[in-house]
């Protein structure tokens, strides 16, 4: 079993204090770093991390969501290199390259060129900033410049740059900019946790749908377009819905006169069992939005793929009615062709049939494990599947995350949500290891909590 301890002039440890010294860490309070030191990470091979004194830990949650056919693979390494040996980047702007342009006919081609163009940013929120501006602006083209504001799910997370914290709805992420924020219309959740007595997860979809529908028949003139995360809310708790809702919804928009923005970012590329989710309830959107897993989690890399009738609204000479907007990276060379090889790789692997089976054992083995566990809600989309742990205690993601490495997994539960989403590479073996992992992880998290709760109420 790794040990998370080290000597003080260890490669490990010299490497985290210089971090903590320098280096600003993402969605980490800063405060913490003493007591939960970033994992250094020297190297990764499959679905495995390999620290500096070369112990292993199981990606469990793909590097933030973005790993899909696991570390250093020889197929995209090997396009990656080859790549760098004709052109690393360009300008898009009065250029063009073969990667930008293949990644984005095959991406049309998955959609049935429902989707016909493809337009580059560099990460996820870029790429919801780009579809909201691109909402708003194909409108007031279009005549109807009254339609600027949005629908948003309650619980959504769409990014944390400004323009896409104005439609997310989590208050750890947004509530300290709320005085620079745009207010965004927020309607029901259909979160399938939510239900009724009597109801599934199918009535809850029709029943948040119908508020939907009362506010976009009260103000559809104003509304631009509604923005979901088709199946999975993921960094609200890995919240899940039936397709039924996305169907609703393409619905609502259609009659209403409103587009539909799918954000993929995170349940896109494979993750929620078909390539896109929005497949799952037979829809195309108005605007979809990719990024983390495209690139293979090689490169950042995002895009909005969208209608040609869109597109067209706004090929103008009046530059005023032509979308301007541009990233210095945007259609990056390399992070394009690490693209068209994970395209390859879902072809050659089978990846989507070969993940069917393994999210299967998973979910089983996790299931007959979590057995008299004080958990609820065990869960599964695709390669996502996720649990609520009642009671969990102060603290619980950070002493979940803690525990977890000690059985060599690096995990980052959301609150009390504990959810595994590994990579694409992982076979049977490391699934019964990774299953037999959590459950001890939990084990332990929970004993702790036990024994701290007899121990403050003999205290008191």
């Amino acid at each position: 079993m790794p040990s998370t301890t080290a000597s003080s002039s260890s490669p490990n440890t010299d490497l985290q204090q210089r971090s903590r010294r320098h280096v600003w860490h993402p969605c980490t309070q800063s405060i913490r770093l003493e007591a939960v030191p970033p994992l250094p990470i020297a190297r990764g091979e499959g679905v495995w991390l390999f620290d500096h004194e070369d112990r292993r830990y199981l990606d469990a949650t793909s590097s933030w969501w973005v790993n899909l056919f696991g570390h250093a693979h020889p197929a995209l390494n090997a396009a990656l290199k080859d790549q760098l040996d004709k052109l690393s980047h360009v300008m898009l702007a009065g250029c063009t390259h073969a990667p930008a342009v293949e990644l984005a006919e095959r991406l049309s081609a998955l959609t049935g060129h429902a989707l016909g163009h493809c337009f580059y940013a560099s990460d996820g929120a870029s790429a919801v900033e780009v579809a909201l501006k691109m909402s708003f602006h194909a409108w007031r083209n279009a005549g109807r410049g009254g339609k600027q504001r949005f629908v948003a799910l309650k619980q959504g997370y769409h990014g944390e740059t400004l323009g896409a914290l104005h439609v997310t709805d989590v208050p750890v992420f947004r509530d300290a900019y709320a005085p620079l924020l745009a207010n965004a219309h927020l309607v029901a959740s259909p979160d399938a946790r939510n239900a009724k007595p009597g109801e599934d997860a199918a009535a809850v979809a029709r029943r948040t749908a119908a508020e939907l529908e009362a506010l976009l028949a009260e103000q559809h003139d104003t509304i631009a377009a509604v923005i979901v995360e088709p199946l999975v809310q993921c960094a609200t708790g890995m919240a899940m819905h039936d397709p039924e809702y996305v169907r609703l919804v393409r619905a609502l928009c259609d009659r209403y006169q409103v587009h539909l923005i799918a954000d993929e970012i995170a349940v896109g590329c494979g993750r929620t069992g078909s390539f896109f989710a929005c497949e799952q309830a037979g829809i195309w959107p108005d605007f979809l939005c990719l990024s983390k897993g495209i690139s293979g989690g090689y490169l950042p890399l995002a895009l909005v793929m969208t209608r040609d009738a869109i597109y067209e609204g706004f090929v103008d000479d009046d530059v005023a009615r032509s979308f301007l907007h541009s990233h210095s990276y945007t259609g990056n060379a390399l992070a394009c062709r690490a693209a068209v090889a994970t395209l390859d790789l879902f072809k050659s692997e089978d990846a989507l049939q070969r993940n069917r089976s393994r999210a299967a054992r998973l979910l089983q083995r996790l299931h007959d494990g979590l057995e008299g566990q004080p958990v609820d809600h065990l869960r599964q989309r695709g390669m996502i599947t996720a649990l609520d742990v009642r009671e969990p205690g102060a603290r619980f993601a950070e002493r979940f995350h803690m525990a977890a490495r000690a059985q060599g997994l690096l995990m980052r539960p959301i609150g009390n949500t504990v959810y595994l989403m590994p990579p694409y590479a992982i076979n049977d073996g490391e699934v019964d290891q990774l299953v037999d992992s959590t459950l001890a992880t939990l084990k332990a998290v929970m004993a702790t909590s036990s024994k701290e709760g007899a121990r403050n109420v003999a205290l008191a």
